[in-house]
């Protein structure tokens, strides 16, 4: 990976952090809608990352957001679930011809069936177990489903508008 790109990957990570403890921290729709954008930079880092980097990176993401939102460790512990899975995930979706080096796993480079079978069930798992260590008990279950659901539903529709609006697609040779 090139200088450039690194620049760029540093610069993208604090944009989401930024975005995310000073704007979205306080969407709250009805109470049970919640826009955790950032699990959306963990997703977007290239195909090749090894699991070792992805789990320092996600700790780093998720240690840096729960110091603005003062939750002890929740949003480290599910990234870093994400960050574990991801690669395996990744692995089980790749198609027979495998992926071009150095690709971004963006909505407009990859398509959006394929965005939405990579994005949705780790959108999915992220929310259900930062809802489930948040409320920490079995007799709220239903609130912990819906607040999964429509979270992960609302965070996948953000982050296909900000991948139309700031990420270029790649273009081919």
């Amino acid at each position: 990976m090139n200088s450039r790109k690194i620049f760029y990957l540093i610069v993208s990570f604090f944009l989401f952090l930024l975005v995310q403890v000073l704007i979205l921290k306080n969407m709250v729709i009805f109470g049970v809608v919640f826009c955790f954008l950032y699990v959306l930079y963990l997703l977007l880092l290239p195909l090749e990352f090894k699991v070792i980097t992805m789990l320092l990176i996600s700790f780093i993401i998720g240690i840096s957001v729960d110091l603005f939102y003062d939750t002890m460790g929740i949003h480290t512990a599910s990234l870093l679930v994400i960050g574990f899975i991801r690669n395996q995930w990744i692995k089980i979706i790749t198609p027979t011809g495998g992926y071009d080096e150095d690709l971004q796993p963006t909505f407009l480079n990859m398509g959006f069936g394929w965005f939405l079978t990579y994005s949705i069930p780790l959108f999915l798992i992220h929310h259900f177990l930062f809802f489930s260590i948040e409320m920490l008990g079995t007799d709220l279950f239903i609130p912990v489903i819906q607040k999964t659901v429509f979270s992960a539903t609302f965070v996948f529709i953000i982050s296909i508008i900000v991948q139309l609006l700031f990420y270029r697609r790649r273009r081919g040779v």
